[in-house]
Order: C-alpha cells, then sequence, then structure tokens
C-alpha cells in the first residue's frame, strides 16, 4: 500500500470514527422515544403494494384445486445431502423451498417487498437501524412444536457459525440479536445506512433449536430433517429421485402469502446425467415440465403429434425481471488473468453474432450490462447523478469509465472476425505479449498465454470450441475440460479454474448479495460467489453506496455506476440474454391467467382436475 493510500485510508477511518460517535449519539435520543407500528409488510423503498389481511397476492388462482403429482427432472449426478445451507455436500433439489418457511415472504409483482409469513408483523423505525419480529402464535414445525424466537436465534447463529459463507455476508451488520418474548425477537445493526436488513431478515430460514440440540449441523447427510414448511420429504433413492409430500395440515395453509400456492400433492424430482436423455424422457411423459435453455432444442425438438395436437405445450413465456449476466467469466486470481487489458482481448474472440446465427436461430441479444434487461443497466456516458458518484473516483478509474460507452465486441458491418482479432492483438502486445514459432507468449517470462475452460454441460461444447479455434489464430492455447457436475461445483467453491461459464443473476432491487459477487473480503472465502476474484477499492465502495441507498432512484443511479466499473474491468466475456422463460408442459397442468413481472412460478401452479 503506497503511503498516499494509506494516508487516504487514515482518513477515512477518522472520519468513519466521528460519524459513527455522531451517529450512535442520534440514536440513542432517537431510539428513546421511538415506537414503530407494527406492519403486516415493508417494502425497500416507498410503501407495500398489498393492504393488511390481502386475501391473495394477484399473480395466483385462490380457487387453484389440491392434489395430484408434479413430476420433474434435475440433470446433475445426483445429491448426497439433505442440508442446503451447508457448504459440503450437494443438496437434493427443492429442499430449501419446500421444507422451511421464512419470517417474511417477497411478492413477484414489486421490485422487492415482503409481506409476514412466520412473522405476523414488524416494527422497525424510520431509519431501520433495527428490526423486530411479532411471530404467529399458530406457526408449528412438522412434529406439532411451535415455532419461538428462540428458534429464530438459533437459526441466525447456527447459519451464521456453520452455515455456507454466504450467510455471513448476507447477514454481516447485524450487531446484536435479543429474545423478547416466545414470540418477538429484535435485531440490532451496526451503524450503517442497511435499509434492506429488515427484508433480508425476513428470508432467513427457520430451523427447529429442539430438533439440532443432538445433532451436528454438517453431518446430517441422508437423513431427513425437520421442517416447518408446506412439503416434508417422502420416499427417496439417495442421489436419483426425491419425493416431496404436501403437509395436509400445513399451519400457514390459510394466509393470504400462501393461498392459492402448492397445489401438488406430491412433487418429484428424478435425476439425469444427460440432458439430451431428459429431454427424450419429457417427451416420453416421464416427467411433467421443463425449462429449455437449448435455442437449438427449442427450435428443432419440440415438434411432433403431442405439440400439434395440444398433448405437450410449449410457450415462451415474456419477463420482466433482471436477466443479470451470462458470461466467460476469467479467475483474475491466476496470473495469466491478472491484466484487465489480457481479459479485454480475449473478448475479441468471442463471435456472438455468428453464434446467435449458426447455433441459436436468431433467438438471443447480447448482453451489455450485469443488470440486463431493467432500467439499473447503464448505458452511454455517465452524466447526472451518475457521473456524481462516480466523479471522487476519478483517478483510481481509468479514463474509459468516462469517456467510452461499454460494448461488448461485434462482428457485424465492417467489424468482421479478423478486425476484432487485429484489436485484440494490439492489446496483447501492450500488455507485454508477443508472438513467436507461432505462439503468444509474455516477453517478460516466456510463457506462453495458454488457459482451461471448466464446463460441465457438454451442450456447452459446440460454443466453447468455436471462441477456442479463434483464439488459436493469435497462438493462445485453450484447452477444454469437461468435468461432471459434482466436481465441478467443487472446483468452482475452491476457485479451482481458468475460466467458466457463468450465469450471475440479479434482482430489482440489488442489496447485499453484491457484497458476495464483488467485495474484496469474499476473494479468498471458499464457496462465495466472487467467481471472478474481483478486488477493488472503488468496486468496494460502490456496493456499500448500493446497500445504503436511501431510495429507489438513489439506488438506480448506484448500481449504474457500479454496473459501469464492473464493464470496464473486463471481469467477463459477456454472453446473451432473452427476456423470456422458454417452458414446456403437459396439459394436465395448468397455470394462473396473470404472470408476475417475475415470470412463472411452478408453486402457482396445479393439476387439471
Amino acid at each position: 500500500m503506497t503511503s498516499k493510500r494509506i494516508a487516504s485510508y487514515l482518513t477515512s477511518i477518522l472520519s468513519s470514527l466521528a460519524l459513527l460517535a455522531m451517529t450512535t449519539s442520534v440514536m440513542g435520543s432517537e431510539h428513546a422515544s421511538d415506537s414503530p407500528e407494527p406492519q403486516h409488510g415493508i417494502a425497500m423503498h416507498g410503501e407495500p403494494k398489498y393492504p393488511s389481511g390481502f386475501p391473495h397476492f394477484d399473480y395466483v388462482n385462490p380457487e387453484a384445486p389440491k392434489g395430484g403429482a408434479l413430476k420433474m427432472a434435475v440433470v446433475a449426478n445426483g445429491f448426497d445431502s439433505f442440508n442446503p445451507f451447508d457448504i459440503r455436500g450437494v443438496a437434493a433439489a427443492g429442499i430449501s423451498t419446500y421444507l422451511y418457511d421464512t419470517l417474511l415472504v417477497s411478492s413477484d409483482d414489486e421490485p422487492f417487498s415482503a409481506y409476514g409469513l412466520i412473522a405476523e408483523s414488524l416494527e422497525t423505525p424510520k431509519d431501520r437501524s433495527y428490526v423486530t419480529f411479532n411471530l404467529r402464535e399458530n406457526a408449528r414445525f412438522h412434529d406439532g412444536e411451535p415455532i419461538t424466537a428462540e428458534d429464530v436465534k438459533f437459526s441466525f447463529e447456527i447459519l451464521t457459525s456453520k452455515g455456507h459463507p454466504f450467510f455471513r455476508n448476507y447477514y454481516a451488520d447485524v450487531a446484536k440479536v435479543t429474545v423478547e418474548s416466545p414470540q418477538r425477537i429484535r435485531f440490532d445493526f451496526r451503524p450503517t445506512m442497511n435499509r434492506e436488513l429488515p427484508l433480508i431478515l425476513g428470508q432467513m430460514p427457520i430451523l427447529p433449536a429442539h430438533y439440532w440440540q443432538s445433532r451436528e449441523f454438517g453431518d446430517n447427510g441422508l437423513t431427513p430433517p425437520l421442517g416447518s414448511g408446506p412439503y416434508r420429504i417422502g420416499d427417496f433413492e439417495a442421489g436419483r429421485s426425491i419425493i416431496y409430500e404436501r403437509v395436509d395440515d400445513y399451519w400457514a395453509k390459510d394466509l393470504g402469502v400462501r393461498k392459492g400456492r402448492f397445489n401438488f400433492d406430491q412433487i418429484r424430482y428424478d435425476y439425469y446425467t444427460d440432458d439430451t436423455v431428459a429431454l427424450e424422457a419429457f417427451k416420453a411423459g416421464n416427467f411433467d415440465f421443463r425449462v429449455e435453455t437449448s435455442a437449438k432444442n427449442w427450435a428443432t425438438a419440440y415438434t411432433g403429434s403431442k405439440f400439434d395436437e395440444g398433448t405437450i405445450v410449449a410457450e415462451a413465456i415474456e419477463h420482466h425481471r433482471p436477466t443479470g449476466m451470462q458470461g466467460f467469466a476469467f479467475n483474475t486470481r491466476r496470473e495469466v488473468f491478472s491484466d484487465p487489458r489480457v481479459r479485454e482481448a480475449l473478448a475479441y474472440g468471442f463471435d456472438f453474432e455468428w453464434a446467435n446465427k449458426n447455433l441459436f436461430y436468431g433467438q438471443y441479444t447480447r448482453t451489455d450490462s450485469y443488470f440486463e434487461n431493467s432500467d439499473l443497466a447503464s448505458s452511454g456516458l455517465p452524466q447526472g447523478r451518475e457521473l456524481e458518484i462516480l466523479e471522487p473516483y476519478r483517478d483510481q478509474l481509468g479514463g474509459d469509465v468516462f469517456t467510452e460507452e461499454y460494448q461488448a465486441p461485434e462482428t457485424e458491418g465492417q467489424k468482421g472476425l479478423r478486425e476484432n482479432l487485429r484489436s485484440a492483438l494490439e492489446l496483447l502486445r501492450s500488455a507485454g505479449y508477443a508472438i513467436q514459432d507461432g505462439k503468444l507468449v509474455n516477453k517478460s517470462t516466456g510463457e506462453p498465454l495458454a488457459f482451461e475452460i471448466l464446463l460441465f454441460q457438454k451442450s456447452f461444447e459446440r460454443v466453447v470450441l468455436p471462441f477456442k479455434n479463434n483464439l488459436a489464430k493469435l497462438g493462445i492455447d485453450v484447452s477444454v475440460r469437461l468435468v461432471d457436475s459434482n466436481q465441478y461445483v467443487q472446483r468452482v467453491r475452491e476457485f479451482d479454474f481458468d475460466m467458466i461459464t457463468q450465469v450471475l443473476p440479479q434482482s430489482d432491487s440489488p442489496g447485499n448479495e453484491q457484497r458476495e459477487y464483488w467485495h474484496s473480503a469474499n476473494v479468498d472465502a471458499v464457496g462465495s460467489r466472487n467467481y471472478m476474484g474481483v478486488s477493488d477499492q472503488v468496486v468496494d465502495d460502490l456496493v456499500n453506496k448500493v446497500i445504503q441507498a436511501p431510495d429507489r432512484e438513489e439506488l438506480v443511479q448506484r448500481v449504474r455506476a457500479l454496473d459501469r466499473v464492473l464493464l470496464h474491468g473486463h471481469y467477463v466475456i459477456p454472453h446473451w440474454h432473452l427476456a423470456k422463460d422458454r417452458v414446456a408442459y403437459w396439459n394436465h397442468l395448468q397455470r394462473p391467467e396473470m404472470t408476475p413481472k417475475n415470470g412463472i412460478d411452478l408453486d402457482n401452479w396445479w393439476v387439471r382436475p
């Protein structure tokens, strides 16, 4: 660290201490007289859409019949755990959704609002410096034991101490947990303007303290755990299939947040190791519903009499949620990718236009933002409030952040692949590389520019291999390694890769989860979602600003600033996106007439009587 940076850092600490002292004083006097009213729900910004006592969400069918079975497929190498909250092992599909209830439930037709489930109401002051949850007296685990504040406290402590590292990051700003009564618990927060904390604490799965008292949290393996949600585990075959059975006397079935949902008597997941086999199994009637991720399959495989007659329905259903970022993700912990000029150069080797035309039947649009398909995406050059946010970092950021609009390289028009490869070579030469004997080598070390792309989906080879061939024209040696899904998960958790194809999903209300993706504190945290190894003080600051955004308008501008800095960091080579869900299902399934902005949710569907 330079002396200039040290001085700046010390100044920042002193300023923070002064602000902390002042904030503590203000908070102390405010809380003495602050008695917030209980509320049934809470919005991240503004007011929640649904009033107290609302009968059901607008996008469900409250008269949906209960019954029947839903058969699903998972393309993976099986599962070996019923604990989705532990970093070890691979959890069975559906566990966290169906077994465990949360304090609050988010709606699918608002940016980010949450309503009471286990918590009948919550209390939080205007500055959201703490939150108190009032639990429903009739909330029960499947064994009939009541859900109490002690269970909530236990869940927080076990998840943040022994659970996946995600929870420690997500709830890092919680300073104190106080059980005030069996049905009342309070969370006090560190001095921060983190307005999201009451909502994300509401997302916490509540585990039964009495069940885990005599068990080791990470060693339960395939012993069905005790939950409180709409389903419990029924039959299962280790690694191959699992059945969830609807709880007939589910304690929350008549609440507005649950009405019209979880209608199937059984939900079954069968595991397939090959997606082609899974597709044929679907068309043969071995399972009921499929989300299609392959453009080729969508264009060619969903044909025949069953589709013509309507026995199987294939629909591309529009949604309005952020599509996030999918791309080739660089592991910048690797020396070969430590220079952003190298990362930028390699992007010129990916010919999206060719792939879209020849592989994807023209179905996709190129992605140019980590927050694509939303008002959070940056565009053009920074101006107005976004420019004000970025201005203090001008000396730390490259000039192109302020003077050049980010745009992924394209090959349409006059910009053909040959021209792009020339641009790539110029960048690589500026980064110290030269061609020797047909290979691109680092002039200082003599090391060739070579790396491995790690995959677990064989279908993705048709995307990767043309990219590999294009880079070979520059003398770059790219190898492609295909591994099974379990090995892939483990290697990604430990950042044991050079490059992967990765999806970085986003919500319409980014907040604390951004730490997981970008903050330098998670560069070496095994299991974190900072796949690319982003470690940048400006990014850290912008992440904190996003978390502390006081209102929606400011959130949008701060996210755009973060998006722009990340794009100019060249941490990924962007792929493509589609603002539709491509789904196919057998016609005994029915869905509500209204599709919310977040897209389809099978838990709102039912079986035709």
